[in-house]
């Protein structure tokens, strides 16, 4: 605990050495968290996140830089970082699409980058340990919540569908075995197929009775003739 103390309170000086210390940890900090989304082909990697990060923290050294060459000044330290945090908002929003199946996507790479830039303010003004924290607890959300996640989904009895029809009759039939079922549909929107010619496309949620119908629901979506194409959304 001797040399992390030791460290701690070096970068947290405001030598050379603490400046490059400062963006080594905030660089390490978007290498971690973008590597994380890079495996997972999401739009943005390690390059945007090693520079949101950076340049999170480079924004609170310039505050700090301002508090220490003009002390008279009544500058707020806090408002660039508050600068910051709304500004990577907006990132974030460009991130967020909905596909052609009304799938929502980029929702978990905005917040990381937001909280990215949120530990890059925590490097810039050198404090180390909640950086490291922060860092922690980022991974732990990426991995272990996401795992959780997958386990509920798989378990619940609400699921959201993708479904291509070769005809308008298919979606009457379909509900209809839905109804025999004792599957209740909660929500359902249908489109225009893509590709002139192509059957409707319908987005649908249904509630299963209970959590041990999934394979029933998979069956009964795989024997429908009517039922081109099929995928959870």
């Amino acid at each position: 605990m001797g040399a992390y103390q030791t460290f701690c309170e070096m970068v947290q000086g405001w030598s050379t050495a603490a400046l490059f210390f400062r963006l080594l940890l905030a660089t390490i900090v978007g290498i971690c968290v973008g590597l994380e989304r890079e495996i997972k082909n999401r739009g943005a990697g390690i390059k945007t996140h090693v520079l949101v990060c950076v340049g999170s923290a480079i924004v609170m050294m310039v505050s700090e830089y301002i508090y220490h060459q003009f002390p008279d000044a009544s500058s707020d330290m806090s408002r660039n970082g508050a600068a910051v945090i709304s500004g990577v908002g907006f990132l974030g929003v460009g991130t967020i699409i909905i596909t052609g199946r009304n799938e929502v996507k980029g929702l978990t790479t905005a917040a990381g980058l937001w909280a990215t830039a949120c530990i890059g303010l925590a490097a810039g003004i050198g404090f180390v340990t909640l950086t490291l924290i922060g860092l922690v607890f980022m991974l732990f959300a990426y991995r272990v919540l996401n795992y959780l996640d997958i386990q509920i989904r798989k378990h619940s009895k609400r699921y959201e569908l993708y479904l291509e029809f070769a005809s308008n009759s298919g979606i009457r039939q379909f509900l209809e075995q839905l109804h025999k079922n004792n599957v209740r549909v909660s929500n359902m929107n249908v489109h225009k197929g893509v590709i002139k010619g192509d059957g409707p496309i319908v987005t649908i949620t249904v509630e299963l009775p209970t959590r041990r119908e999934h394979e029933n629901l998979v069956g009964l979506l795989q024997d429908n003739n009517q039922i081109r194409y099929f995928e959870g959304i």
